[in-house]
């Protein structure tokens, strides 16, 4: 499976970014690309141990479960797929420069050093699981915007 602390699929994302301009236009959902950006951003900041958030009440129910769901295979995460709140963005804002922020946390995946991760939903995860979650994270919404 891939996973975002292999350095060429790192490259192969950040190429991807690079392929988004300003006329890229989403496939589906109601997110432009400066939210879309900007939420991969901070998606990025949250595994990288820069912000946390609580996990979900729905999370520590169902969370290992459909964690397991997710990454049983390498089918790309489905269309839609929901969001936590504090990841939900409205505003607009300048395109290039969250370019430059996402690929620049996503260089930093290299020293990866957060092992007390724990997602909102899915709860603690491994150094494993957390590299093939976000590599399909990001694979989605570059998919979702045609990168």
């Amino acid at each position: 499976m891939k996973s975002i602390f292999d350095p060429s699929i790192r490259a192969e994302i950040i190429n991807r970014i690079n392929a988004l301009d300003d006329n890229s236009t989403a496939q589906w959902g109601k997110m432009t690309l400066y939210q879309m950006l900007k939420h991969c951003t901070l998606w990025e900041e949250m595994i990288l141990g820069k912000k946390s958030y609580k996990q979900v009440f729905m999370g520590r129910l169902f969370g290992r479960i459909a964690l397991k769901k997710v990454l049983k295979d390498e089918q790309p995460l489905g269309r839609n797929s929901p969001t936590i709140t504090a990841l939900k963005i409205t505003d607009d804002g300048d395109i290039a420069a969250q370019k430059k922020k996402w690929i620049a946390l996503i260089e930093e995946e290299a020293h990866f050093s957060n092992p007390d991760f724990v997602h909102p939903f899915f709860g603690k995860m491994t150094k494993e699981q957390i590299g093939y979650m976000a590599y399909k994270h990001a694979d989605h919404h570059l998919r979702q915007f045609n990168g």
